[in-house]
């Protein structure tokens, strides 16, 4: 399915078109489209449904999605005495012979979500940002990281919010499920992007969604004079056995985390992670170890690289007039840190506050000051049309290295 146009749209379709995409529930779909009807699914929101969602499916939608939500649709419009597209009919009744509800018994365990971001007219010049991801079709089979979680989301609308915070900045991201967070960095002109995650199922999938987003892996210089590749890695880190040496070498400015924090076993791992990355600057000005020259080379190599790289980006947005959203909706204090040395920007949802406090409790043992950003700063909702998020569940903090 091409990325479908939604420049032009009023909002009550856009989110239509929006919702469906990113495969919101039938029932949400139908009463989005009771909105656009004003109260109904008339005749012509069915045209609208069949021209830019239905018939732009190609074969790497869902078709059991499809099947249901046009059941939905047509018992909905039946309901009401009023008329059905003969298109809407007949393709379901394709869907009733050709597709059955057991594909997953037969292998499928992936799909393809699109998830569409929805600028405010003063933010940039996309109205939107359309972003494909290969997901987990059931997380009963414990693939959690290959799944879209709300904190990733909600960690996605920040970086959108604030991109002046990212641009020009080099970005680690720990335990990076799909790929949402670092796509949306390569968005805001992140200079250097470093994914990782210690699942290899996860990891593969987050290459096939890189792939998916046109983001060359690994290539960082301008490829043209109309393009510029940001440099992404993605790179394979548990946390349990993740050495110093490779924590040091990543050196970013920026590290980020979405629902990080949920198993009391790899809260003291992922602390340690945090606490070599983020005390790294401090740390190197002591006596070398028997590594410290191959890691200099390798820093020098990369600074340069990124010098490299935020020269281009500068020329690059001039050039093509970029504009994103920059904005004072945060006060200036929130964000100290990332001038002082690196900084952690962790988005979670609490679910068990004994976890959460243990998280809290390791943290300060390791000197690593935990500030709660929830309600100091205000994320734009760039995901308005979907229900399945709800992201006054989810908490910001940002981490920083005090000792």
């Amino acid at each position: 399915m091409a990325n479908t146009e939604l420049t032009h749209l009023d909002p009550p379709h856009t989110h239509l078109v929006s919702a469906f995409l990113a495969m919101e529930s039938p029932d949400w779909l139908l009463s989005l489209a009771r909105v656009c009807g004003g109260g109904s699914v008339t005749e012509s929101v069915q045209r609208f449904i069949w021209d830019h969602c239905i018939s732009k499916a190609d074969g790497n939608f869902y078709r059991p999605y499809l099947k249901r939500f046009l059941k939905k649709l047509i018992a909905e419009v039946e309901s009401t005495g009023a008329y059905v597209l003969e298109e809407l009919y007949e393709q379901y009744a394709t869907f009733m012979i050709s597709v059955k509800d057991d594909d997953m018994a037969k292998g499928l365990s992936k799909i393809l979500k699109r998830v569409s971001f929805l600028f405010p007219d003063d933010c940039s010049k996309s109205k939107k940002l359309v972003v494909p991801l290969q997901c987990s079709l059931n997380l009963l089979e414990g693939d959690t990281g290959c799944s879209i979680w709300p904190s990733s989301l909600f960690l996605s609308e920040f970086i959108l919010s604030f991109p002046e915070i990212f641009s020009g900045k080099s970005c680690f991201e720990v335990g990076s499920g799909v790929g949402l967070v670092g796509i949306c960095l390569a968005h805001v002109r992140a200079s250097k992007v470093t994914l990782s995650d210690g699942d290899l199922s996860s990891l593969a999938n987050m290459r096939l969604n890189l792939d998916l987003n046109q983001l060359n892996l690994n290539i960082g210089l301008l490829q043209s004079t109309t393009e510029v590749r940001i440099l992404v890695k993605c790179k394979y880190l548990p946390w349990e056995s993740a050495s110093e040496y490779e924590l040091q070498v990543i050196m970013p400015d920026l590290i980020l985390g979405a629902d990080v924090i949920y198993d009391p076993l790899c809260i003291p791992h992922l602390i340690r992670v945090l606490s070599i990355v983020l005390s790294q600057r401090k740390a190197h000005s002591h006596a070398p170890d028997e590594n410290s020259e191959h890691l200099h080379d390798e820093k020098i190599a990369d600074c340069e690289e990124q010098e490299t790289l935020d020269k281009h980006l500068r020329e690059f947005d001039s050039m093509n007039g970029m504009s994103l959203c920059t904005s004072d909706r945060s006060s200036d204090h929130c964000f100290q840190a990332s001038k002082q040395g690196p900084v952690a920007y962790i988005a979670s949802v609490i679910r068990n506050i004994d976890t959460f406090n243990y998280f809290l409790t390791v943290a300060e043992q390791a000197d690593l000051t935990v500030t709660d950003l929830s309600e100091k700063i205000q994320v734009l909702n760039l995901l308005p049309y979907m229900q399945s998020y709800q992201r006054s569940n989810v908490k910001l903090f940002s981490i920083s290295y005090s000792g």
